[in-house]
């Protein structure tokens, strides 16, 4: 009887023990998850240009005025902002086409070089607006006009072209991205001896960047204003992804 008692615990023994070794053996292939992203097929960019001209001129610009005391310098800068206001409405310029862009009232200081210290001198009030104009055409009498309104008080930030609707030269755009992207693909699989399946995913980027022109500050008297609008480009940028059939 004790020998077989014996006998069954190590027959218990190694059971458990052989049930851990299986646990142990399998564990890995559970819990290891094997994941691929390599790309299948021929990833290609394509771009497509479509050269414009703007029909849009935006002009940032502004009063900017100092005095002693805030009240002071903003009554300034209001008065002589109501007159580019005017001006700008006198010109055809809508009221929706006229945008604040910044208004800021800072103190000025000056260093004193006995006591160290930086003390306030005045006050300084600045008011600039985004003006779009419709006409290109027109944008250089309408800074001139601004500057003979602001006088002395006028600021003239930058001057950009761009093109109100940019989608009606979308589609030109698009379909020179998608045939200079086809031709990529066409000569890669060519040198690779694959042939070209059919695209898979494909995805798209537009820009339409204007051209920014600065400008110091202005004062009226200052000359008649020449503005040249050029040209601009429209661009579509594609990335297309075919599949290869053998």
């Amino acid at each position: 009887m004790k020998k077989n008692w014996l006998i069954g615990i190590l027959l218990a023994v190694v059971l458990a023990a052989t049930a851990l070794a299986g646990c142990a053996a399998t564990t890995p292939a559970a819990t290891s998850i094997i994941t691929s992203n390599q790309q299948q097929g021929i990833l290609v960019n394509g771009e497509g240009k479509v050269t414009v001209t703007p029909d849009i001129a935006n002009i940032v610009l502004g009063i900017q005025s100092q005095e002693a005391t805030v009240a002071e310098a903003q009554a300034k800068a209001a008065a002589a902002m109501e007159q580019v206001m005017n001006v700008l409405k006198a010109n055809g310029i809508a009221d929706k086409d006229i945008q604040t862009r910044q208004f800021n009232i800072s103190p000025v200081y000056q260093y004193d070089q006995v006591t160290q210290k930086n003390n306030i001198t005045g006050y300084q009030v600045t008011n600039t607006v985004n003006v779009k104009v419709r006409n290109t055409a027109d944008a250089g009498k309408i800074i001139d006009a601004v500057a003979a309104a602001g006088g002395d008080l006028t600021r003239i930030d930058s001057i950009s072209f761009t093109v109100d609707d940019p989608t009606q030269y979308y589609g030109q755009a698009r379909q020179l991205a998608m045939t200079d992207a086809a031709n990529k693909a066409k000569q890669l699989a060519s040198l690779s001896g694959v042939t070209l399946g059919n695209p898979t995913y494909i995805t798209e980027s537009t820009s339409t960047p204007g051209q920014i022109y600065y400008a110091k500050d202005m004062a009226a008297g200052s000359g008649s204003t020449s503005i040249s609008a050029g040209s601009t480009e429209i661009t579509i940028d594609v990335q297309v992804n075919y599949s290869i059939t053998k």
